[in-house]
């Protein structure tokens, strides 16, 4: 079974029956554009959920990879709302059966 995720330009492969995670982004115009990441899905430690509140919200869902830290897989310019967020990062670490990190808001001043 497969769980894909679409962020924008590029896209988020989960294969359980392979047991690999694939993360495709088209970077940055020029030579080294394409951004492409493949694990194996026991490497996948956690998601979080990063949230900021304030003049300029910035909402993020991250997973965490042995060994990689923390690979972003929302878009900066992607407007979630804290309900849609915490929705993705729960059905994700429920696919991938592993756990959801502290999410918490930092409310900026």
């Amino acid at each position: 079974m497969s769980f894909y995720g679409i962020a924008g330009s590029g896209y988020d492969r989960f294969d359980r029956k392979e047991g690999i995670v694939c993360i495709f982004r088209w970077g940055f115009p020029g030579i080294n554009r394409r951004i492409f990441l493949r694990f194996l899905m026991r490497d996948v430690q956690s998601i979080r959920i990063e949230i900021k509140e304030g003049l300029f919200p910035r909402r993020v869902l991250y997973m965490e990879i042995r060994g990689q830290g923390a690979i972003p897989l929302t878009r900066t310019d992607e407007n979630l709302t804290p309900r849609e967020i915490e929705q993705k990062a729960a059905e994700l670490a429920y696919f991938l059966r592993v756990p959801i990190e502290n999410a918490h808001s930092i409310e900026q001043k």
